[in-house]
């Protein structure tokens, strides 16, 4: 079944899930902040409406009674990018880090509180909507210019590695989003380094000693437990 509420020119939110209170509750909270709210309780009608409506954000249970969420989630990123959120009773570490990997940016188990999950999806909406022609990040004092690679905390130059920097960059680049260690790893240090956790975590460790007024209780890098690393994105 798919169904749709409000319209216009207001961000589309896609609601994937076989829960009828769950949709209720959804629908109910989106509405309240002006989302336009289109909903399907199968997996093979959430892909036809992610087709036919194309979503600015899509929030996914994994536990659909057609479809698996991991298969959906393959599926909608064959031909999209548009920001998955899955939103599902699975608490283990292990099913957080499979969806991440395979390509949904953000997991929140249920129950929730509506604030975190609106929060979440204006994250999203603002990481889709980023313009790369401003390539500068600003968070609560911390600014990385991307253009020419210079960082500074409340006004003052702050010296990396190159190594530092390139994680540094990777994070600002997905600001908001949940990075898993195995993503991070990839993408700085190669295929070879897939399998040493500790350098990641030896860097950011690191990382935080040079942006963080107290690294053990950080305000810019955030710890997923168990899954990865999340920066800040500040309003």
């Amino acid at each position: 079944m798919v169904a749709e509420t409000g319209g216009g020119n207001l961000p589309r939110i896609l609601v994937i899930d076989d829960e009828i209170a769950i949709q209720r509750f959804l629908k109910t909270a989106l509405d309240a902040v002006e989302f336009s709210v289109h909903q399907a309780t199968t997996g093979h009608a959430g892909l036809a409406a992610a087709i036919a409506v194309r979503p600015d954000v899509i929030l996914l249970d994994l536990g659909l009674p057609d479809l698996d969420g991991m298969e959906m989630i393959r599926r909608i990123r064959e031909w999209s990018q548009v920001p998955i959120i899955v939103v599902s009773v699975r608490e283990r570490e292990d099913d957080k880090v499979r969806a991440l990997n395979i390509g949904a940016d953000d997991y929140l188990t249920k129950p929730f509180g509506i604030g975190e999950l609106l929060a979440r999806v204006k994250v999203a909406l603002r990481r889709t909507l980023q313009q790369a022609s401003e390539p500068v990040f600003h968070c609560n004092g911390l600014q990385v210019d991307l253009s020419h690679r210079r960082v500074t905390l409340h006004g003052e130059e702050v010296q990396l590695t190159p190594t530092e920097y390139e994680l540094l960059r990777l994070l600002v680049a997905y600001a908001g989003k949940v990075l898993t260690h195995s993503q991070i790893l990839k993408q700085i240090w190669g295929m070879a380094y897939m399998e040493q956790p500790h350098v990641l975590r030896v860097n950011i460790s690191n990382l935080r000693r040079k942006i963080e007024t107290d690294s053990s209780r950080p305000r810019y890098i955030l710890t997923e437990p168990g899954v990865g690393y999340r920066l800040r994105e500040c309003d």
